[in-house]
């Protein structure tokens, strides 16, 4: 069991005061076997009006509504969570879903959905190119080895760079680039496993690093948003990958939002009144510690 504590603030800039259209926020994680939320506040300047609701995939959303323009924008989100995550050991994978290719049972089909499906364009197959190719360097069939495989040929093959300008890559534009930022090597995973047929979901939330308390660590894309995906295997259910990494199992991850595409799992998204030169600068900044080990260190 992991008890951690996650402050992530985003601050916004404008050179004139503006206007704010409702902004729908992504802070705070739901209750699971595997995650426990024990504290959450929230702080939002300029004032604004709060509902809570939960969207299409159950995940909880902030909605705010201002009462007045401001040349800033604040957000400051604080949660203290228990997580539980899988060990990183053989998964209790159904007989019929051990070897690649298998279908889902015909009563998943209509939950499992366009998870299935392939979201983006690959019109020369490249990107299902690289993915029989590691397939074949793989030598197995195994599911799972090739789950493990794809996760850590993309973490060892590509170059990883944060990217602060909004939207994810696509498949393709990663793929020749050989580089991206953890939301784009999450959606090439994503894409890479739907071509054989594996339903595959998108994950925003959190990544802890041990070495903000004092460990040593290898760890790639802590101090913001982290992005990774989920792959659902039948007997074992969704299992989290994360390509930036090549972790399996949810370790030093905390997952606030789950869904198809990365469109529908940003921790921020609102709109502004003014012109683009209105715009000034976005600031994230995320911090995770171990709050046991802050609490011996006091």
């Amino acid at each position: 069991m992991q008890r951690l504590t996650v402050t992530h603030r985003t601050n916004y800039r404008y050179r004139r005061p503006v206007n704010f259209g409702e902004h729908r926020l992504m802070f705070r994680p739901r209750d699971t076997h595997d995650l426990r939320l024990l504290d959450a506040t929230l702080a939002i300047e300029p004032q604004a009006e709060l509902r809570w609701l939960h969207d299409v995939f159950g995940n909880s959303v902030t909605v705010a509504t201002f009462l007045g323009p401001s040349e800033s924008l604040r957000f400051e989100s604080q949660i203290v969570i228990d997580r539980y995550p899988l060990p990183d050991v053989e998964f209790s994978i159904e007989p019929f879903a051990r070897q690649i290719p298998f279908s889902y049972p015909a009563s998943e089909i209509p939950d499992l959905g366009r998870t299935i499906e392939r979201h983006y364009a690959d019109a020369d197959r490249i990107v299902t190119e690289w993915t029989r190719s590691v397939l074949e360097r793989n030598r197995s069939n195994d599911t799972e080895a090739f789950l493990r495989a794809v996760n850590t040929a993309i973490r060892d093959e590509f170059t990883y760079r944060r990217r602060e300008e909004p939207g994810v890559q696509s498949p393709v534009v990663t793929l020749k680039s050989r580089s991206g930022s953890c939301r784009d090597y999450a959606l090439f995973m994503m894409e890479a496993v739907r071509s054989v047929g594996l339903a595959a979901r998108f994950v925003s939330g959190y990544l802890y690093d041990p070495a903000l308390d004092g460990m040593e660590s290898d760890i790639t894309g802590a101090g913001s948003t982290h992005a990774w995906i989920q792959v659902y295997l039948p007997g074992a259910g969704w299992i989290e990958f994360d390509p930036t990494n090549a972790t399996v199992g949810g370790h030093n991850l905390v997952p606030v939002a789950v869904a198809r595409e990365p469109g529908q799992a940003m921790p921020v998204a609102g709109t502004f009144d003014g012109s683009p030169e209105d715009f000034m600068e976005m600031n994230v900044d995320v911090t995770v510690h171990s709050l046991r080990i802050m609490e011996s260190v006091a």
